[in-house]
């Protein structure tokens, strides 16, 4: 019997690293703080000019060539983003156009860091009605647009000075959200699969917790969305309640995982790999303890690329893919939880 699998992916991450001693340039900050409250030490910005799509677009072709297939083949895009080219239109159905496929429906999710589990889910869905062969699943982020500083050129290799009083100090009051991010894109090819399977998903939003994590400035319930005192003022920078978060993902994510492995049936013995959005190791860790499974079957890649949001799962599948890590066969366990709030997990047989 066939089920709903992973049949390919990539990744795209621009330009050269950032480490954490190049922000203490711009901001009150060192290695060592940032690591200890992250297990962060570098990550990627995009470039001005590029938005989500651009980032998307290599790691989708990578992922479609992994896959077998050729961009004629995607019969639906799925594409993941809080940070997206344009207030509208949405991003997905600028990478279609890139990707040569003009006409192929694409859908933009709003789940930010939960994106993986809603996307699964959805993919699933249009797979086993036969609504869709191949799904292009795709998490990208171009977190720099909302980054607390201009002095792009003292983050570069090489650099030497800091930034003037007003800026550093200005950072400095952001850098609690600011070191955490970075930018990137992930590609899924999702299709059927013989021997594979779709276990089962669970997602669950309450927004109820909204005001955790949130951009001010350009909602529309403001006249204009958007001006000139809500930039002064700093809405556009993203707020963060970092207690709020990692209290929310320690209760709500081993809750999710093992609601789901009852509902399936799957010991948590059984599952070979816990694949967790990357926001923070120290959330993950607690999760990895409360759940009580051996930290070696939770891989993390955060230290070498922030949290790219909704990029981080099917950056962190890409690499495991490429190294070998992943096979065939192998049962995974996905969990995220993000802005909103949402949060999920998905059961997968590879």
């Amino acid at each position: 019997m066939s089920g709903t699998t992973i049949l390919g992916t990539g990744r795209y991450l621009p330009g050269e690293p950032v480490t954490n001693d190049a922000l203490a340039r711009i901001m009150e900050t060192s290695a060592e703080w940032i690591t200890q409250r992250s297990g962060i030490t570098q990550r990627h910005y995009a470039p001005e000019g590029v938005g989500a799509s651009d980032l998307a677009l290599p790691a989708a072709r990578l992922a479609i060539e992994a896959a077998g297939l050729h961009p004629e083949q995607i019969d639906y895009i799925i594409f993941n983003t809080m940070t997206p080219d344009y207030v509208f239109p949405g991003s997905g159905a600028l990478l279609g156009a890139k990707l040569g496929i003009p006409g192929v429906p694409a859908l933009d999710l709003r789940q930010q860091c939960a994106a993986i589990p809603f996307s699964f889910q959805l993919a699933d869905s249009l797979l086993t009605s036969g609504a869709a062969r191949h799904v292009l699943v795709i998490g990208a982020e171009a977190h720099a647009g909302f980054m607390p500083w201009s002095d792009w050129e003292l983050l570069e290799a090489g650099a030497e000075g800091r930034a003037d009083e007003a800026k550093f100090t200005r950072a400095t009051e952001h850098r609690g959200m600011a070191v955490l991010f970075g930018d990137g894109a992930g590609a899924l090819v999702l299709g059927r699969r013989e021997g594979a399977s779709m276990l089962g998903t669970q997602v669950h939003s309450d927004g109820r917790g909204h005001a955790a994590l949130r951009v001010e400035a350009g909602g529309f319930r403001r006249r204009p969305f958007i001006d000139q005192g809500m930039i002064d003022r700093d809405e556009h920078i993203p707020r963060m309640n970092g207690r709020e978060l990692f209290k929310s993902a320690v209760q709500r994510l081993p809750k999710v995982v093992r609601e789901l492995c009852n509902t399936c049936n799957v010991p948590l013995a059984s599952v070979d790999w816990f694949i967790a959005h990357q926001a923070n190791d120290r959330i993950n860790g607690a999760v990895v303890d409360s759940l009580g499974v051996p930290p070696e079957k939770v891989p993390s890649n955060i230290a070498r690329y922030g949290n790219t949001s909704s990029a981080t799962i099917p950056i962190l599948l890409d690499e495991m893919f490429r190294d070998g890590q992943l096979r065939r066969g192998q049962l995974l366990c996905f969990m995220a939880l993000g802005a909103g709030l949402n949060w999920g997990a998905a059961l997968m047989r590879l």
